[in-house]
């Protein structure tokens, strides 16, 4: 038998029937000096010893390493995830689970049904949203059909791409959201990692602005059921319209709307002087940017009214959003803030200690559809990650603790009965409760830990006389209440 299949069926006798056909060549394994422990060395031995005598005691998939692999040990790989990626520990999946419980819940409550699509998409539906510049950002490579393919960074290409699948077959207006991981090659900072799990809401086929009010609400509605207040986040609302007038009025050129808009986008993070410099650098008159600057820090719409003339829809439609979310209620508890200072047609939902990155971000993408070859149809939603919102609640002191909690723990008095007790279980699962069955012959101190550790709620003990007698001892922990019932009566 080769040195290989040798080290592997004392690891586990029967998987020599399984990797045999596996092991028709040697493969050698590349040779390291370790340290070796002498008490390693006799447990190996002893091990190898009962496998060879036939004693069965103990775990037999237990990996006591053979002298073989000890001589010629395998280097230990990095047990750290990736760069930029997470674990979900017990712990750190009840937070998750949490987040997508109330995700999902308020979808539900604004009448939304959930999509998803597939995490690998083609490369190209990305780049011909974002441009050739998206490269860099994508987890991307060439599939064995040769096919470019990438994990996808957002979840809006997908969903456009599956509005234009479905086509006339469903009616219009669609409100879908959806819970998915998005994979992002870039810088990280707190709240931004290149893994992260999006909520995604999104109206399809209306043009007006309750479209927009109905999405900001459902967004005020998740903030208050996880404890979020008005004096922790708030909302700044642009409109591409109303930029658009206001170039318009200082004779900008349409043909430098992009460049202007792309500067203007920078206002909270680069110096002023440094935004006037690239706005003269594609052609406004200093009297221009002096005057362009002065109206894009105007906060009320009454006064940017006055200078737009009060003309345009531009300015009725924030009007009417804002009147909207008015009798939504969300003016009640939440600040929406006009800022023309950000030049795409968006809501976003920032902390106001100003600590984090966006919380949340969402506009309008009326002409999206056309960029992939479909029909154009009105369209707005939002996404929210789960990274930038967690990092809030920890700075505000409000994660919940989302401890383990078992309705019961069953336990065997002697080794015999784990049969029985087995039975308890089951009874109990098809009533729809939970149970951690102890699978071992283990004192009762340790169950008693085990059940203090999973919070449960009673202890089931199964004892021979009991049994005998068609009952088992019950045993209330949070008040010390004891008695027995029948099997046939345990609730």
């Amino acid at each position: 038998m080769p040195p290989v299949l040798s080290a592997l069926h004392i690891l586990h006798p029967r998987l020599s029937l399984y990797v045999k056909p596996l092991f028709l060549r040697k493969f050698p394994l590349p040779r390291r000096s370790v340290p070796i422990n002498p008490r390693t060395l006799s447990s190996v031995a002893s091990a190898q010893s009962s496998t060879e005598n036939g004693d069965s005691r103990g775990r037999s998939g237990s990996l006591s390493a053979p002298p073989s692999l000890l001589e010629e040990a395998v280097q230990k790989i990095d047990v750290n995830p990736p760069k930029g990626t997470r674990d979900f520990p017990p712990e750190e999946m009840r937070l998750r689970n949490w987040l997508f419980h109330n995700f999902r819940e308020v979808s539900r409550l604004y009448g939304f049904e959930e999509v998803d699509f597939p995490v690998l998409e083609s490369e190209a539906l990305f780049i011909r949203k974002a441009g050739e510049e998206i490269k860099d950002q994508l987890y991307c490579f060439e599939d064995r059909g040769n096919r470019r393919v990438a994990l996808r960074p957002e979840l809006t290409p997908s969903l456009a791409r599956l509005v234009i699948q479905k086509g006339k077959s469903v009616p219009l207006p669609l409100k879908w959201f959806a819970v998915g991981q998005c994979w992002r090659y870039e810088r990280m900072t707190r709240g931004r990692r290149r893994e992260h799990y999006q909520w995604n809401m999104d109206i399809i086929g209306v043009p007006e602005v309750t479209a927009e009010a109905e999405l900001i609400s459902s967004i005020v509605t998740f903030f208050k059921r996880i404890g979020v207040t008005a004096s922790d986040v708030g909302f700044k609302v642009s409109s591409r319209k109303v930029l658009q007038e206001v170039l318009r009025c200082y004779s900008i050129s349409e043909n430098l709307f992009g460049k202007v808009c792309i500067i203007i986008d920078k206002i909270e993070k680069i110096p002023m002087d440094e935004i006037k410099k690239d706005l003269k650098s594609v052609g406004m008159s200093e009297e221009a940017v002096e005057d362009l600057l002065r109206v894009l820090s105007i906060k009320s719409l009454t006064k940017l009214e006055e200078i737009l003339g009060g003309a345009g829809e531009a300015v009725a439609d924030l009007k009417q959003l804002f009147s909207l979310a008015e009798k939504f209620g969300i003016l009640s508890g939440f600040s929406l803030m006009h800022q023309l200072s950000v030049a795409l047609p968006i809501t976003l939902g920032f902390d106001r200690e100003g600590k984090l990155r966006a919380i949340c971000g969402g506009g309008r993408y009326d002409r999206l559809l056309s960029t992939f070859g479909g029909d154009d149809i009105p369209a707005c939603g939002f996404g929210f990650g789960d990274a930038v919102i967690v990092e809030l609640l920890k700075e505000k002191g409000i994660l919940p603790e989302l401890s383990l909690q078992v309705e019961n723990i069953v336990c065997a008095l002697d080794g015999d009965l784990q049969g029985a007790a087995a039975t308890v279980a089951t009874i109990l699962r098809d009533k729809g409760q939970s149970v951690d069955l102890v699978l071992e012959n283990k004192p009762l101190k340790w169950v008693f830990k085990r059940a203090a550790r999973i919070n449960a709620e009673r202890l089931i003990l199964v004892g021979n006389t009991e049994w005998q007698r068609g009952m088992v001892g019950v045993k209330i922990l949070s008040s010390g209440e004891q008695y027995e019932v029948k099997l046939n009566e345990l609730e």
